[in-house]
């Protein structure tokens, strides 16, 4: 006797050390190691930064110092359908997070019935009533004792897919915030070259004026004149396909910013910023500020914690079920003591032969945990690489700037200079119109590459996975 009640005692002993520290089966999640260089190759004249994980990502735009900018990404955020799309899909993944966590807990139901039933005579025993009552309320209970792990293993994976929905909804966002900007700056820089044509356009007509008072008094002949003419109408269209390309960037902001096309609109304005001087800091810090990168590790987890569901689904499920509640012919006896009803009982279930399907799935999981990792480690060579790109461009793009400005001064003089001395009748018109060209085409660029340098500094800022508490101030051209 004694013996039994010591059996009995180790055995609760023994249940409830596996129901407390029960191993969960499958590999424990480590994060992926990603070999990166030490510093990027393109930063060799960048200072390196040391944030922590808390560096603010913020108002990152608003290192540019552009009001109209700063008001265009607060609407962007409020109404924009593609992240009110990406936000949808984050409760949905908190919800199945909530979902798959429920199943750690027990369950509880209640139900209840009521039947008046009638009983044919050759079926009811004599003296009994025909017509019957029945009443029952009880209280359902069924837990399983995640004693595997299995449980928690999905709960886990559910927890790793919720983080990577939230790290793709702040990629979402970071995407919608460099979107706006880069569609906002090309079409400023549309209206920097607008302004170009439309100052050219003045020029061309006031040459086109003087060859026709030359022409009148017999000095220029009438190829000179057509020259003009060419010239002038040749800009004209430029100017106008300009405004065309200008529109297309308007509406695309529109689209960001959730409008109609049609009842969207920014005025013509100057577009005096100095490209901002951003720092990169060090490759390793990828992993912590990009949202993508963070996305992808997270899918790791989650796949890793799978591969543990998939092999506790070879191992037993025992399930704990009970009941309590009240039965009675009568609703008002319910809550009399010797009506009550009750049961409890352990279930098991183990699969014997599933015809391969258990293995197939364990395979399918670890094929997919394999996956995940190579688009993890993919994903860091494309973030690692998109800094490059972008130190590369801005690094460029400056060299770049600076040679156009001489160029521009040159081809001012030079168009200065032939105009002189065809007034003189020392050279024709067309030498006239090349340098005029020349000048031209020289402005354009610069305009154009200045454009590209603040792109350039958008995509840079992108590429880190967001903005700098500390940028340095923002200052006018020259």
């Amino acid at each position: 006797m004694i013996g039994n009640v010591w059996h009995w005692r180790s055995l609760r002993v023994s249940i409830v050390a596996l129901l407390l520290f029960g191993c969960a089966v499958g590999p424990d999640y480590a994060p992926p190691v990603s070999e990166l260089p030490a510093a990027y190759f393109e930063s060799r004249d960048w200072k390196l930064s040391d944030p922590a994980d808390a560096v603010p990502k913020g108002a990152w735009w608003q290192v540019f110092g552009d009001p109209q900018l700063d008001a265009l990404e607060a609407r962007a955020a409020d109404v924009s359908p593609q992240l009110a799309m990406a936000m949808a899909r984050l409760d949905q993944a908190l919800a199945i997070a909530n979902i798959e966590k429920a199943a750690l807990y027990p369950q509880l139901e209640a139900a209840g019935a009521g039947t008046r039933s009638r009983t044919a005579g050759d079926f009811r025993a004599p003296g009994a009533s025909a017509v019957n009552n029945s009443y029952n309320l009880t209280l359902y209970l069924d837990y399983e004792l995640d004693i595997w792990g299995r449980v928690r293993r999905q709960a886990e994976a559910a927890d790793a897919a919720a983080g990577a929905s939230a790290a793709d909804y702040q990629t979402v966002m970071l995407s919608l915030q460099a979107e706006v900007a880069l569609n906002y700056f090309a079409l400023r820089t549309k209206d920097a070259e607008i302004a170009l044509l439309e100052a050219t356009v003045q020029l061309r007509q006031a040459a086109l004026d003087m060859v026709q008072s030359r022409f009148d008094n017999g000095v220029a002949n009438r190829l000179e004149l057509a020259m003009a003419e060419t010239e002038l109408a040749r800009i004209e269209a430029e100017t106008i396909a300009l405004r065309r390309r200008r529109g297309e960037f308007e509406h695309a902001l529109a689209v960001l910013l959730g409008e109609m096309p049609s009842q969207f609109h920014l005025a013509a304005a100057p577009l005096d910023l100095q490209p901002p001087r951003l720092v990169p800091g060090l490759p390793a810090q990828l992993l912590e500020r990009r949202p993508d990168v963070a996305a992808a590790e997270r899918r790791v987890a989650a796949a890793n914690a799978r591969i543990g569901v998939a092999k506790g689904a070879f191992f037993p499920t025992i399930s704990l079920g009970g009941n309590v509640g009240a039965a009675s012919t009568s609703l008002g006896d319910l809550g009399q003591w010797d009506n009550r009803v009750w049961g409890l009982g352990p279930s098991l279930y183990l699969p014997i032969f599933q015809g391969g399907r258990l293995s197939a799935e364990l395979k399918r999981q670890s094929a997919v945990y394999d996956e995940t990792l190579a688009s993890y480690r993919q994903t860091v060579l494309n973030a690692v690489r998109e800094v490059e790109d972008s130190l590369l461009a801005v690094s460029v793009l400056a060299q770049q700037a600076e040679a156009l400005k001489r160029a521009d001064d040159a081809a001012q003089l030079a168009a200065s200079l032939s105009d002189r001395r065809y007034r003189a009748g020392a050279v024709s018109y067309q030498e006239v119109i090349d340098t005029q060209r020349t000048e031209l085409v020289t402005r354009r660029a610069a305009v154009l590459t200045y454009g590209d340098q603040l792109q350039a500094s958008i995509q840079l800022v992108k590429a880190l996975g967001g903005g700098w508490d500390e940028p340095e101030p923002v200052a006018a051209n020259q």
